[in-house]
């Protein structure tokens, strides 16, 4: 009987670039996620502005006491949702309980 050969994977992974810390990922708890690349886009995006600029080409006519969250947020889950593959608006209701969105947004 021929057993399928098993491969034995590190629970840890280090990427070390010269004159930076290592980045270190390890598979052994907790919740996992493939949506961790947001952390960088969010990054970047805070860094450059970019959702911030763009939410100023909006006028918002929508009043005041009745905003739970402003034109700038709204943008932010949409691009950072297409950014992720996110097509559908419909995504958006699971993704508002993903930790990793949560965060970025």
């Amino acid at each position: 009987m021929n057993r399928p050969a098993t491969r034995s994977l590190s629970k840890q992974f280090r990427f070390e670039q010269p004159k930076s810390p290592p980045v270190v990922v390890n598979f052994n708890r907790g919740l996992v996620t493939s949506d961790a690349g947001l952390n960088l886009i969010a990054e970047i995006d805070r860094k450059l502005q970019i959702t911030s600029q763009f939410a100023q080409c909006f006028q918002d006519y929508r009043k005041p006491y009745r905003i739970d969250h402003s034109i700038e947020n709204l943008i932010r889950q949409r691009i950072y949702g297409l950014v992720m593959g996110y097509e559908d608006l419909n995504d958006h209701e699971e993704l508002r309980h993903a930790p990793m969105f949560a965060h970025a947004a």
